[in-house]
Parts: structure tokens; C-alpha cells; sequence
């Protein structure tokens, strides 16, 4: 078209200047600038052919049109803003404009001759560009650059060239490289990229250097953002970068470019943009850049290697042509596995992944077993899957890459090193990465953790000595360089703990160590925080090299771990670490400096702490007078820790001398310390901050020596221990006594002294409590004078008087003592010191005002209090103590005297203990200490208000609720992470459900029985949220309706009765968890599972707050009720009703439901409940339900409920046959309402020997059953036929085995028939799922009576029936649930026949249409026999072609032979057009999931009605694969839409006249069964970035093509 218009506007004139300023007058258009433009090219055209037109005036002309219109028009394109308000063009105009401008401007330099003119246009460009104006004027002037550049001459304007170049390159690389939207800016560097540079290249020489060196004094490889606009440049000048193929024979040619291949910066640039880059476009040069190298290389064939080396590694790219093949498939492959990996869908990426292990084959020399390829190609694979965003691609990359040295063993190299601590610890991180596989047992351990640890252990194996404690170290930094998960430090910590004992870490790793335990401690999960806290001290152990490291080092390290969670005295890893340091005690390294306590540090274990206990027992050289705070308690921990290692450690030499040895070693460290103690009650002088050390190492040693799972009465060292401090507990006790009674604390910082004197008076009375109490020891001589000094001081301090900071300190100390005198005579009954007569002491506690605040001290005393705040924390929790403690004594009091309390006021005058005999106003006194404290210090409320409410619950109901409401606001208030939410929820639990509170609310059936029942399902709505809130509350009740195992059936549950809703609720309880919370449910199982091999379980409480455990208290509850208790009789009737009223509940509103889902699940817990019930049901309590049970048969459940369902009506039956007739009846109903649900009960009849054991006559029985079973043997439904041969083939024996006589004429048909069934020739479907049915567990090992038992019920029957494992409660769970006790007599807990040895069949009972919806395995009818036609699941008819060809002559129109399959495809609009192209192009058929798509508007909108002209089947997506095979067997080639490894071009590919296409999905493609079902998958050539066309162009381009091939093969056969 531009030759036509520049030859019309030639023949105007023969003058081209006529022409040429013709143009350039008037308004300066596109369509001006363009036509001036074509028409300066075809002048030059004709210039170059000899035959121009005013050869002397052309030159002449050109320089006028650019001197006079293209340069002044450029220029004023410049000063102009893309958009805006200036009314110059639009973007996409004015880039018009300058595009058509710069080529005229090019073609006008030609015409000129010479490059003066060129070099004077590039000179005024190159100013502006570096001026640095506005992005169009760099854009502007990168177009002049670009049309005048290849006009200079390489060797005359080569500065000027080299400059271009230079400002080209620095616009190029400042653009953006995030892939993010394009600016003005952007726009100029890509243009710089994209035309400048690639014109400058062709001119070679100085402008191609100047770029190569540009790119080169980059210097390191750029990072993520920087690597787009280098690999834009570079893949702009590739052609000239990398050598053309035969350069090499022209030396000329090679001296004038550079070659990239050489270049390991290349190289580094090529390797960043393939793994650090993050838009597709990027990726894609560099892949680009990669292939193009190795084509030149395998066309030059020259030897080529980069250089330098790093290392003695390979070269990052070298190549010979001895080599050639094996690098050309090397690099085929590497690519092929790269383009893969931008599909980002796993089931496209898995089969390429095979390829990955040959390239590692590739790389290694067979010979030396050296690398051949830099391991730096293999890491950016890896790289790449590990920043997918698909987390399935990301495990199966990291899972790949743990397995490389299962099967082979790869060279070292410094790259593979750095890969594992950077990308590949980035990508551990994950928590997701480490959940179960599909059909692993929860509690067998994470893969990936498995891999990782074998990984871990032989890569480090491998590793050169000298290389491997700067990986280990490395390792453990990176390790506490970011805040980790529980799980994946977990499983980290795990796989170093296992690396073989080696000499490799230093103080350096030692402290980094330290640091990851810290990191341990952010998660909430206990049990995963102390399990990885023990894998890091074995760490240590097995890595530390010890000459390296002090034993200070070592305690400092120690002291990091928790005691409560992993290093407790006793367990496994206690041991261990004893003999580490038995073993390695005289090769710890000097401290070359003082060690912690001031001394330089002795080598051997026993003189370090000799040293340590005189040290930390010296008088501090500072002490600030009386008032100085109470030194922290790290030093009092370590010590203790350390003797108590000490003392094992010698235990463990001495192990077979004498134990003697053990003692005396104690004895010398402990003696300074009993020394001082013996001296505490004598000398008056001893340093306070020494006194606060001894006591404070006293308590440390005592709580650390408490050995961890087992009882201390063997311990040796703990009854040494308990000797030696009980020889100096008069002096304790006589020091305790002086300084809280003697007005000695007076200071705020006393007041945490005042804590350590009460916590070691508590520890010394357990001590005395253990060897057996004594009356008149030194603790029962203290107890009288403090409790007793304790009230004078709070008596004389109510006098009125202005307080002192004094003595409102000695005034809390005073009521704290109290609380302790009254804790430790509550537990002690010892300890009482007189009578039920309230003495003086009880009568000053029950007269004391409740909840009464202390003042602050007067205005003088202000500053010390401030002074002292950073230890006190205020006031305001000095008084909170105060309160606490009132209430603490308040709830012994209520304790001892609870008989005393009255059921309402007004019945005693003058109370001798008015806060027992007025009760109402003790509890208003609670409501308002629930306002006033803190939730760390309502406990003893609680406890008083369970005194409390029950007596008042009749006479003042409303107050009792009012405590109700306030106390929940409390609980439901706190998190479950807090330490006291669990000790509250507690004694919220015991007072609001005590038994008498329960049975005095259901007698009146006021407020309180309501708001009881509300706080109820409050409780249950939390426990969603809150794990383990029911089981507080489940367990609290069933405990006390049962009070133990001896008299259980003399218990009344009448009470229970009213609150049978909550052991309903326990038994259905149970959420479906998020995957995070069923990840760590599966973690802390497996940590379990590992038993005392995990010290974390032997010292952490198992609390058993997993939700199973609900049901598991309320089953062994249920378990314990007695039939022939009438109370136990009603509660179980009651809860049997409303059990089948929520199943019935649970029907009605989903009707349809999926496996697994929550619906599921409570149905399936419901019958589990029922059947665990049964044996309490009677026959005319069965006559009530037994209407809603096979109601209940008729309706669609899933498996599992229908297993249960038939079990507990075969024991009804065997147990009452009276129901018999009832039974019958179920089988009355028509065939069509019946649908399936008929199998139900005909597999209760295959189980008809044990209905009939117990009775005598069975004749009558077996003729019923073998009249109904023959009827249902000709149903249509090939289903229901194969359950009523099962339950034939068992009647039919049975009536063999009594004599039926009047069977005896049908004997040769009913035994020719069932030979038939078993003897069927062939291998179809029916033959088949005969043999599977028979095989099935429930007809072949199942027995009704003998399996029944807990593990069927809950374990293997849901096991066997494809149960998510969640379902599943080992037996073991029920025995380690104590709280609940079983009757002796009890013998069902384990089955006794081979049905746990069972694995789940692949025959499934399911509902035909069933309720599981779309979600249903897809093979569920491909098993079925092509006459029965299952309801809505019916297979097309084969014999599609017949249909075609009838609709076809019927259309009067011609058709192909191709049948189009896109029941894949979800979207109506994608469906309508398909089936539009279907039609214009004469496809045979459209196949589609579901003819209901053609009443969609949208569908309707694009087919425009050609589903009227065009056949149209419905084939659902499950029943594809059987629709395919039947096809392939016609004839037909199937043909798939998909990129895979095999995958041919569609320009290459010849289709056979009988094809069938099969369409994927818009978002999944094509799944991976049907992939294997392809005859050839045919892909799209594509050359943009975008990897994916819509499903319906991908088509429309595939049918189109197939009709071109039929319609050009018919040409020739007419022809």
C-alpha cells in the first residue's frame, strides 16, 4: 500500500523538491509525516538503483526537509508531555509522529551523502538525552539517535558513537525492573533498549564496546529489581553479542564484537533472571539469551569455555564439540524443565520432573566425579520452584532437592553450600510444606521432616572437615536470623540433633545456639517449644567441640533452656547430658578471662562448682542499705543446676562403689550454703542480700531436684537433699519468723521478700509433710506465733491513724502470712490447732471488712515508693495482693466452717463469724472483689463462691446468677495462652455445674436453670476457638454424677437428666480444623508418639485437651451406666431420643453433604453414641425408637452411617426378634422410592445367621427372607441385584443347613444361578464388583457380636469405611483417659477377630446419586454393567455415530468427522462460542458436563442458536474416561489441548480424519488421569509472554485447523 501511494504522488511531478515541500507544509499529521516518510524511501530506493530524480537537487533537498520541517518538528515534539492539558496529540499519536519522523529523518541522512548531517543531528540528541529533560524528550531524542545512528561511520565518528552508546546504555538500565506498569520514564528505556542500542550495534566497533563495557563495570551480578533492564539490553543485542555461525573463519569479523559466552558476568545475569526474577517477561529473555547461546555454539562448534573460573569449579558455560550431544540434550532439557515451570500447575510440571535427575546425571563426570556443569544452573531450578506461588510446587521442589543424595552422591561445591543456608532454609520456613501425605496415619512424622533430617545428616557426612563447622555454623545463624514457626524450627532442630557426633562448633556457634532457643520461646506451643529446645541441646552435645568452649560457657548455655519443658532432672535427655559431661569433664577449655563469679575457671566439673557455690555465697561487695531489691533469681537457677549435674554426674562414676562417695560430694558443695542457713536464725548481721541468696538457692535446688516421671523416694541425691535442708529448718523457720513479724520488711522491695520467706515456709512444710509430720517440730513451733503476731499487726493498724509506708507494708505482709498459715492447714490436717469452736482467730478473719483497700502512704513517703515502682509495679497491685490474700483466708474459713452457713439471712442475731452466718453479704462481698481484682488473683473467689452459691441458690436466686455472669465475663475475657486462664476456667467450671447447684436449679427451674444451660453452650461455642474448654467442663460433670467405679450404680442421675443436652453435645463434639491447626494436632501427636525418647513429654502434663477426648469422657461415662438403675435407665432412654432427633435434625437440613464434611461427621458420631448405648435398651423402650431407626435406613448417608446404621438393627433383631415383622415391612415399599436405600437392609439380612441365633424356630424366618431377598435378585439396579445375591448366597446355605423342604424344587435354579454368579466368563465390571462385594469387610470378616467393642466402634469401622483419620480414636486414647474410671467387669475394649487386620475395600456403599455431590470419587460408576442404567449417571450411548448421521440428513447439511469434548469447561460463555465454531466449521458433536448450560443467557447470547443445529451430548466429567476408551475403540484419535514435555507444534501436526479433541479447564487445564488417556497432545506456537489462550480460542484455532487439513485432503482426492 505505501509503494501505490509514493508511486500515485511520483507521477505527479517529476521534481522530488516539489514534492518533498508539498508535504512539509500544512498541519503535521501522522498521515503527513507517514506518507513524507514512505515517499523519502522510495526516492532513496531508486537513489540506490541509479535511477533518482534530480540527482544534484535530491541531497539538496533531504538536508532542507530536515533541517527545515523533521528537526523543528522533533524538536517540538520534545518540549511536550505525554497527556496532560497541553492540547498537543494524544500518546499514541504523538509516538506516531515520532516514529514515522525518525524514519524520514534516516532516510533524509542517507539522501544527504556523507554523515555530516548525521553526526550534527546525533550531536543536538545526544545534548538533549543528557540533559536530562522530560521522559518525551529523552524518548524524542532516543528516536533521532535511532534513525542517525547507523548513518555514522564506525571509524571517523567513533567518540561520538561510543558516547551514544554510554548515555543509551545508562537510559536502559535506570528503567524499572519489577515488571511493574510502564511509565514515560520506562517508555524512553525501552525504546533506548529496543531501537537505540540494537541500531547502534550494526554499527559494531566503538558503540558495541562501549555497551559491553557499560554492562561490565556493573560489577556483582544485580540483584531481583536490577536484572530486568540488563537482560533487556542483552537480549536486544544478542545477535551481536554472541558470534555469528562462520565468524570464526573471518578474523576481521571476530576482532570487532565481543563474545558473551566468555563472559561470567553474562552468565551470572542469565542465572539472576532465571530464579531471582519476578515477571514472566524477564524470565523469558533470559531463557531466550541461554537457548540463543547454545544454538551458536553448536553451529560454530568451537571449543568455548567462560572464563575466568571461580574456584576450581566448572566453568559457568563451556562447550566441545567432542561433547556436543550429551550438552545439546543438557541444555534441551534445562530448558525444557525452565518453560515448564512458568505453568505453575503441578500436574503439568510433575512428569518434566524425571528429566531434573537426568540433568544431575549430565553434570557429574563418571569419570572423577567432578562437575562438569556449575551446580549454579541445577539451584536456579530449585530457586525457582521454591518462590513459586503454588505451595504443592514448592513442597514437591524442596522434596526433590532433600532426595538428591538418596541415589546418588554429588561432588561438593561452594554454590550447593550457600544454596542450602539461603533459598532452600528461606523455603524450610514454610509450615505448610511439613503436613502429612495423602493417606499417612496422623502422628507418623512429616515427610518433608523425615527427608530434611536424612538430608541434613548425609550432606554433612560428606562435607570436608574443614568445610563443615562454617556450614554448621552458618546454619544455626540463619536459623536465629529470622522469627521461625514452631514446626519448622522444630523439624531443623530435629535433623541436626541427629548429625553423627562431630568436633565442629565453637563459642561462636555455641551462642547462636543460644539465640535460636529464643526463638523457640515466641510460640504458644508448649509441647512443640520443649521438644525443640531438647533436639537443640543434643545439638550441642553431639556438635560442640568441647576444648573450645568453657564450662561457663556451657551453664550460661543451660541456663537458656526452660526446666518445665525439656531439661528436667530425671528424663532421658537429663541423663544424656550427664554422660556428655562425664565423658568430656577434664577437655573443657580454660576461660582465659574470670568466669561469672570473678575466678579464673578450673577445668574439672566438680571444682568449677565447688567454685561456683563459694562464689555465689560470697557477701555482695554493695549493698544498699535495708531497702535494696532482692537479687534476680538467674544466679540461684544456675547454681542449682549445676550441682544437681554435679552430683548425677558423680552418681554415674560411683554407680557400682560406694554410695557414699555421692553424699560427700554433696555435702562439699552444699556446704557454705547449709552453713549460712544453720546461721540465719542466730546472727542478726548477716548481709540481707546473702540471706535472700541462700534461700533463694535453697528453693531452686529443691523444685530442680524434683526428678521428672518417675517418684523421688529412690532418689538418692533427693533424700540427701531433704536431710541436709531439714537439719536446718528450726534456724529457717526462727529467721522467717523474726523478719515478718518483727517489723523488720518495710520497704516496698520487702514485699518480694516476703514472697521467698512464704514459698520456702511452704517448701519446708512439704518436706516435713513427706518424712511424716511430727507434732512439736520446728515448723509447728512457728506456725501458732505468726499466725498470731500476723493478726495483732492488722489489728493494731485499724486504729485510725495516718498510714505509713511501713506499716502498710507490714499490714499486707501480715494478711499474706495468714493466707499461707490457712493454704498449709488446709492441705495439712496436721496442722489444725484446735476444734470446730471458732476460736479468736477465726473469728478475726470472718470479721475482717471484705475487699477493703489499703491507702497510700502519706505525701513524705511518695518519692520512695516511686523510687521503688520498677520492682512493685504500683500500688494498685499491692492491693489487689492484699484482697487476694483476705480471700484466701475468707475461703478457708468458709471450707472448715461450711455447715455453719445458713440458706439465707435473718435466721442468727448476732453471728459469731459473720462472714460464714451472713453468706449473702459474703457473696455481694464476691461480686464486687470480681470487679476490683485482677484475673490473675480471682481464684480463692471462686472458691468461696462454690461455698457460697449452692446454699443460697433457692433464697437469693438472682445474686447467684448475677455471680454467674459476672465470673463467665472473666473467663471468656482471657485467652487459653495465659497461664491462669486454665486454673480459673477451673473453679469457674466446679462452682457453676457443682452437682448441688445443678440439682437445686433443675428442682426450681428458675433463672439459674437457664442461665446454667446458656454458660453451657457458651462453653461448647468457645471450645471452637479455645481447645480443651468442654473437656474442663465434660469431665467436671461426669466425675461427679459418678463418683467412682465401686458404687456406680447406686448413683442418681436424676440430677444428670435435666442436663443430658450436654453429654448429647459431647458425645457429636468436634469442629473441623483449619489446615494450620490440623498441621500442629499432627506435629504434637508425633512428638507424643515418640514417648520418653522426647524428654519434653516426660516433663510437660499431657493435659489432654484435644477434642476426642470430650467424646472419649462422655463414651466411658456412658460405658459406666448401670440398665438396672432406674435413674441410669431414664438418662440413657432420654439421651437415646435426642440422639435420633439431631440425626433427624441433621437430615433435614443439608440433604446433601459431603464426606468428611461436618455433617457428615455428626451423623457418623451420633450412631457410634447409639450403638455404645444399646445394651441399656430394652424392648419397650426399643418399641418407642425403633420406627426412627429404619426411618433412619431409608435415608442417603454416606458409608460409615450406613455401616452403623445396619449393625445396631442386626443386634436389635438378634437380641428382640419380636421386631421381625417390623422389618419385613421395610421391605413393602415400591422399588422407585426405595431407590438404593433397599441395600441397607438386604445387607442386614446377608448377616441373618446371627439374627436368627436365639431363635429356635427358624423355618418361618428363612422363607420370609428367601421370598423378599428372590424378588429384589431381578431389580433393574444392577446395585441393589449384587446386595440381594450376597444376602442370597448366605440365606441360601442356612436354608441347606435347617432343611427348607419347600425350597427343595427351586434347589437346581437357585444353585445353577449363584454358579453362574461365580463362575462368570470374562473379566467385565460385573465379575468384578462381585468379587469385591464378597471381599468386603462388612460380609466377609465383620461379626456383629463379637467385634462389638470401643476399637470397632471408633477406630477400625471408620478406619475401614474412608473416614478422614481425624475421625479415627485409638484404643489407647480411652485408657490413658483417667479422669473417667472403667468398671472392672468391663471386657469389650478390643476386638477380638481379624477385622483390624482389615485394609478398606475398594467396593464403597454409597448412594446411587448420592449426597457426597460433586465432590464423589469419579470412579464411582465405572464399575457399572453397560444394561443398567444408574439414576442420573447414565453413560451416552456408544453408538453416537448413528445419532449424528440421522440428525445430520435431517439438517440437510454436510459434517466432519470430529467430535469436540468440553465437559471440562465450567464458564457458559466459553461453551457458547465452542458451540457457535462447532457449527460454522460442521463439527459431528459437541460434548458437554451438562445440557442444562443451554438455558444460560450468556450461553444463548453467543451460540446465537446454533445448539439447534448442531448434536449436542452430555458427558459429565466423571464419566469422561469411560466415553474416551469408547471412542479409541471406534476408531477415533484421541487429541488433547495441552503444553506438555511430548507435546507436538500444531503447524506440525496432520490430523486423522476420526479425531476427537478434548478441551481442559479454564483454570486446571486437563487433569492428569485424562492426560494418560491421550493419543497426542497438540500445542499452540506462541511468541508472546502471556502462556495461556482462552479455552475457547485454543479451540476455535484447533477446529479451524482441522477443517483446512480435511478440506485441502478432499481438494486432492477430488482433483
Amino acid at each position: 500500500m505505501e509503494w501505490v501511494l509514493a508511486e500515485a504522488l511520483l507521477s505527479q511531478s517529476r521534481d522530488p523538491r516539489v514534492l518533498l515541500g508539498a508535504l512539509c507544509r500544512g498541519e503535521a499529521s501522522a498521515e503527513r509525516v507517514e506518507t513524507l516518510c514512505f515517499l523519502l524511501q522510495r526516492l532513496e530506493d531508486e537513489e540506490a538503483r541509479g535511477g533518482g530524480r534530480g540527482a544534484g537537487a535530491l541531497p539538496e533537498a533531504a538536508r532542507e526537509v530536515a533541517a527545515g520541517y523533521l528537526v523543528p518538528l522533533l524538536r517540538g515534539l520534545r518540549g511536550r508531555p505525554a497527556g496532560g492539558s497541553d492540547p498537543g496529540p494524544p500518546t499514541r499519536h504523538r509516538r506516531r509522529v515520532l516514529r514515522a519522523a525518525g524514519a524520514a529523518l534516516r532516510s533524509c541522512a542517507r539522501l544527504a551523502g556523507g554523515s555530516q548531517l548525521a553526526a550534527a543531528l546525533a550531536e543536538e540528541a545526544l545534548r538533549d538525552l543528557l540533559a536530562g529533560g522530560p521522559a518525551p524528550g529523552a524518548e524524542a531524542a532516543v528516536e533521532v539517535l535511532a534513525a542517525v545512528g547507523p548513518c555514522l561511520r564506525p571509524r571517523e565518528d567513533g567518540p561520538l558513537l561510543e558516547r551514544v552508546a554510554q548515555a543509551a546504555l545508562a537510559l536502559a538500565l535506570a528503567a524499572d525492573g519489577d515488571g511493574g506498569e510502564a511509565g514515560p520514564a520506562e517508555d524512553a528505556a525501552a525504546l533506548a533498549a529496543g531501537r537505540l542500542l540494537p541500531a547502534l550495534g550494526q554499527c559494531g566497533g566503538a558503540a558495541l564496546r562501549a555497551v559491553w563495557d557499560g554492562l561490565g563495570a556493573a560489577g556483582a551480578p544485580p540483584g531481583p529489581g536490577r536484572v530486568g533492564p540488563q537482560l533487556l539490553v542483552l537480549s536486544a543485542l544478542a545477535e551481536r553479542l554472541l558470534p555469528e555461525p562462520g565468524a570464526d573463519r573471518d578474523p576481521r569479523t571476530r576482532e570487532e564484537g565481543p563474545d558473551a559466552r566468555r563472559c561470567w558476568r553474562f552468565w551470572r545475569t542469565v542465572q539472576a533472571g532465571l530464579a531471582q526474577a519476578q515477571d514472566a517477561l524477564t524470565r523469558k529473555r533470559a531463557r531466550y539469551l541461554l537457548q540463543r547461546a547454545v544454538e551458536v555454539s553448536a553451529e560454530l562448534g568451537a571449543r568455548c569455555a567462560c572464563g575466568p573460573q571461580e574456584g576450581n569449579g566448572p566453568s559457568l558455560f563451556w562447550w566441545s564439540e567432542k561433547k556436543k550431544d550429551e550438552l545439546l540434550k543438557f541444555w534441551e532439557n534445562y530448558i525444557l524443565i525452565m518453560e515448564t515451570l512458568e505453568g505453575n500447575q503441578i500436574h503439568v510440571i510433575k512428569p518434566v520432573l524425571p528429566k531434573l535427575n537426568s540433568l544431575f546425571e549430565y553434570a557429574v563426570s563418571e569419570e572423577n566425579g567432578n562437575w562438569l556443569f556449575h551446580p549454579s544452573w541445577h539451584m536456579c531450578i530449585y530457586k525457582r520452584m521454591f518462590e513459586s506461588e503454588n505451595k504443592i510446587l514448592t513442597k514437591e521442589g524442596v522434596l526433590h532437592f532433600l532426595e538428591l543424595y538418596e541415589t546418588k552422591v554429588l561432588p561438593f561445591s561452594p554454590e550447593f553450600s550457600e544454596f542450602i543456608i539461603g533459598p532452600l532454609m528461606d523455603a524450610l520456613s514454610e509450615s505448610s510444606l511439613y503436613s502429612r501425605s495423602p493417606g499417612q496415619l496422623i502422628g507418623s512424622g512429616s515427610p518433608l521432616g523425615l527427608k530434611l533430617q536424612k538430608f541434613l545428616v548425609t550432606y554433612i557426612s560428606l562435607l570436608p572437615e574443614e568445610i563443615k563447622s562454617s556450614f554448621l555454623l552458618k546454619c544455626i545463624q540463619k536459623m536465629s536470623s529470622r522469627h521461625w514457626c514452631a514446626i519448622p524450627i522444630l523439624f531443623l532442630s530435629k535433623a541436626l540433633a541427629n548429625v553423627p557426633r562431630c568436633k565442629a562448633l565453637g563459642i561462636e556457634a555455641l551462642l547462636a545456639l543460644r539465640d535460636v532457643l529464643q526463638c523457640t520461646m515466641i510460640t504458644h506451643q508448649i509441647l512443640l517449644r520443649g521438644a525443640a529446645q531438647c533436639y537443640l541441646l543434643q545439638t550441642a552435645m553431639n556438635l560442640v567441640d568441647v576444648e573450645k568452649v568453657s564450662l561457663s560457657d556451657i551453664s550460661t548455655f543451660l541456663m537458656c533452656l526452660r526446666q518445665e519443658e525439656s531439661l528436667g532432672r530425671g528424663t532421658s535427655l537429663w541423663t544424656e547430658l550427664c554422660d556428655w559431661l562425664r565423658v568430656n569433664e577434664n577437655c573443657f577449655r580454660r576461660a582465659s578471662d574470670c568466669s561469672c563469679v570473678g575466678l579464673p575457671e578450673p577445668s574439672s566439673l566438680n571444682a568449677y562448682v565447688k567454685n561456683l557455690v563459694q562464689e555465689y555465697m560470697k557477701s555482695p561487695a554493695l549493698e544498699t542499705g535495708e531497702n535494696c531489691f532482692m537479687p534476680d533469681w538467674f544466679e540461684a537457677k544456675l547454681v542449682a543446676m549445676m550441682v544437681l549435674l554435679a552430683v548425677d554426674v558423680e552418681g554415674m562414676k560411683s554407680q557400682y562403689s560406694e554410695k557414699r562417695r555421692t553424699q560427700n560430694v554433696l555435702r562439699i558443695f552444699l556446704d557454705p550454703l547449709l552453713e549460712s542457713l544453720m546461721k540465719l536464725g542466730t546472727n542478726a548481721y548477716m548481709p540481707l542480700l546473702k540471706t535472700d541468696r541462700c534461700l533463694q538457692l535453697l528453693v531452686k535446688l529443691l523444685h530442680t531436684c524434683m526428678l521428672k516421671g518417675s517418684s523421688t523416694q529412690d532418689d538418692e541425691v533427693f533424700t540427701l537433699l531433704q536431710n541436709f535442708v531439714m537439719s536446718t529448718t528450726e534456724s529457717i523457720s526462727e529467721f522467717i519468723l523474726r523478719r515478718l513479724t518483727m517489723n523488720e520488711l518495710s520497704s516496698v522491695s520487702d514485699l518480694d521478700r516476703c514472697h521467698l520467706y512464704l514459698m520456702v515456709l511452704t517448701e519446708l512444710i512439704n518436706l516435713h509433710l513427706k518424712v511424716g509430720w511430727k507434732r512439736g517440730n520446728p515448723i509447728w513451733r512457728v506456725i501458732s506465733p505468726l499466725k498470731n503476731a500476723s493478726i495483732r499487726h492488722l489489728q493494731e493498724m485499724d486504729h485510725g491513724q495516718e498510714p505509713t509506708l511501713g506499716a502498710q507494708v507490714q499490714r499486707v505482709i501480715s494478711m499474706a502470712a495468714l493466707a499461707t498459715v490457712c493454704e498449709a492447714t488446709d492441705r495439712t490436717p496436721e496442722l489444725q490447732l484446735g476444734s470446730l469452736e471458732a476460736g479468736p482467730t477465726e473469728r478475726f478473719l470472718s470479721a475482717l471488712p471484705l475487699n477493703h483497700t489499703l491507702q497510700k502512704p502519706h505525701a513524705e513517703e511518695e518519692s520512695s515508693l516511686c523510687e521503688e515502682s520498677s520492682s512493685s509495679q504500683g500500688w494498685g497491685k499491692i492491693v489487689a495482693q492484699y484482697i487476694h490474700d483476705q480471700w484466701v483466708c475468707l475461703s478457708f474459713l468458709l471450707k472448715k466452717y461450711h455447715t455453719l452457713i445458713p440458706t439465707s439471712e435473718g435466721e442468727i442475731l448476732e453471728p459469731i463469724l459473720p462472714a460464714v452466718q451472713m453468706p449473702v453479704r459474703t457473696l455481694q462481698a464476691a461480686l464486687e472483689a470480681l470487679t476490683v481484682l485482677p484475673s490473675d488473683q480471682v481464684l480463692p473467689v471462686f472458691h468461696c463462691m462454690k461455698i457460697l452459691v449452692p446454699k443460697l441458690l433457692t433464697s437469693s436466686e438472682s445474686l447467684c446468677v448475677e455471680s454467674f455472669d459476672m465470673a463467665w465475663k472473666i473467663i471468656s475475657a482471657l485467652s487459653n495462652t495465659q497461664l491462669v486462664f486454665w486454673s480459673n476456667l477451673k473453679a469457674f467450671v466446679q462452682f457453676v455445674f457443682d452437682t448441688k447447684v445443678l440439682s437445686t436449679a433443675a428442682k426450681i427451674k428458675g433463672q439459674a436453670y437457664f442461665k446454667i444451660k446458656e454458660i453451657m453452650y457458651k462453653i461448647i461455642e468457645m471450645s471452637a476457638i479455645k481447645t480443651g474448654v468442654f473437656n474442663t467442663l465434660i469431665s467436671y460433670c461426669c466425675k461427679s454424677w459418678i463418683v467412682s467405679a465401686s458404687n456406680v450404680s447406686q448413683v442418681s442421675l436424676s440430677t444428670a437428666k435435666n442436663y443430658s443436652e450436654l453429654v448429647l453435645e459431647a458425645c457429636i463434639f468436634g469442629t473441623v480444623f483449619r489446615r494450620d491447626q490440623r498441621l500442629i494436632q499432627d506435629v504434637q501427636t508425633y512428638i507424643e508418639n515418640l514417648g520418653h525418647d522426647c524428654a519434653a513429654n516426660t516433663v510437660i502434663e499431657n493435659t489432654k485437651r484435644e477434642d476426642h477426648y470430650v467424646r472419649i469422657c462422655a463414651v466411658k461415662f456412658l460405658c459406666l451406666l448401670d440398665g438396672s438403675n432406674m435413674s441410669h435407665k431414664l438418662f440413657v432412654e432420654d439421651l437415646a431420643i435426642k440422639l435420633l432427633d439431631k440425626d433427624e435434625l441433621v437430615s433435614k437440613s443439608r440433604t446433601r453433604y459431603y464426606v468428611n464434611s461436618q455433617q457428615h461427621r455428626v451423623k457418623n458420631r451420633i450412631w457410634q453414641a447409639l450403638l455404645v448405648i444399646f445394651p441399656r435398651f430394652d424392648q419397650n423402650f426399643l418399641n418407642r425408637i425403633i420406627d426412627k431407626i429404619f426411618r433412619a435406613g431409608f435415608i442417603n448417608n454416606q458409608a460409615s452411617i450406613k455401616y452403623f446404621i445396619e449393625w445396631i438393627i442386626i443386634l436389635i433383631l438378634h437380641k428382640f426378634p419380636q421386631f421381625l415383622p417390623k422389618f419385613w415391612d421395610c421391605f413393602s415399599y415400591g422399588e422407585e422410592n426405595l431407590k438404593t436405600s433397599i441395600c441397607t437392609f438386604l445387607s442386614v439380612l446377608s448377616h441373618l445367621d446371627i439374627i436368627t441365633q436365639n431363635v429356635p424356630e427358624k423355618k418361618p424366618i428363612l422363607k420370609q427372607a428367601f421370598i423378599i431377598v428372590l424378588q429384589w435378585c431381578f431389580s433393574h439396579n444392577f446395585s441393589i441385584r449384587l446386595y440381594a445375591l450376597v444376602a442370597l448366597k448366605k440365606i441360601w446355605s442356612m436354608c441347606k443347613t435347617w432343611h427348607v423342604e419347600e425350597f427343595d424344587a427351586l434347589t437346581s435354579v437357585i444353585e445353577s444361578s449363584l454358579s453362574q454368579v461365580e463362575n462368570m466368563p470374562g473379566a467385565g465390571n460385573a465379575k468384578k464388583n462381585w468379587q469385591r462385594i464378597q471381599e468386603h469387610f462388612f460380609f466377609e470378616t465383620f461379626h456383629p457380636l463379637k467385634d462389638y467393642c470401643l476399637e470397632t466402634i471408633f477406630y477400625i469401622l471408620p478406619r475401614l469405611s474412608g473416614l478422614v483419620e481425624d475421625e479415627w480414636i485409638a484404643i489407647g486414647k480411652f485408657t490413658r483417659f483417667t479422669d473417667i474410671p472403667l468398671d472392672s467387669g468391663f471386657q469389650w475394649y478390643l476386638s477380638p477377630t481379624q477385622l483390624c487386620e482389615r485394609k478398606p475395600g475398594d467396593w464403597a456403599q454409597q448412594d446411587i446419586g448420592s449426597n457426597s455431590g460433586e465432590a464423589d470419587d469419579q470412579s464411582e460408576w465405572t464399575d457399572v454393567q453397560k444394561k443398567i442404567i444408574p439414576w442420573k449417571n447414565n453413560v451416552p450411548d456408544l453408538d453416537l455415530e448413528l445419532v449424528f448421521q440421522d440428525r445430520v440428513a435431517k439438517l440437510g447439511k454436510s459434517i466432519s468427522r470430529l467430535i469436540v469434548v468440553a465437559s471440562l469447561i465450567d464458564k457458559p460463555t466459553n461453551l457458547g462460542g465452542l458451540c457457535r465454531t462447532c457449527e460454522v466449521f460442521g463439527a459431528s458433536a459437541l460434548t458437554v458436563g451438562s445440557l442444562q448450560c443451554t438455558r444460560d443467557k450468556q450461553f444463548q447470547c453467543l451460540s446465537v442458536s446454533a445448539e439447534q443445529w448442531l448434536p449436542l451430548v452430555e458427558v459429565r466429567p466423571p464419566q469422561l474416561i469411560d466415553f474416551l476408551q469408547q471412542k479409541k475403540a471406534e476408531g477415533y484419535t484421541v487429541i488433547g489441548v495441552e503444553q506438555t514435555a511430548r507435546s507436538i507444534d500444531l503447524t506440525q501436526y496432520s490430523f486423522p480424519e476420526r479425531s476427537l479433541l478434548l478441551l481442559g479447564n479454564e483454570r486446571e487445564g486437563i487433569p492428569a488421569n485424562l492426560i494418560q488417556q491421550l493419543d497426542v497432545c497438540v500445542e499452540i506456537p506462541q511468541q508472546g509472554i502471556i502462556r495461556s489462550l482462552n479455552v475457547h480460542v485454543s479451540g476455535a484455532l484447533l477446529i479451524w485447523e482441522y477443517t483446512r487439513q480435511q478440506l485441502l485432503k478432499h481438494g486432492d482426492t477430488k482433483s
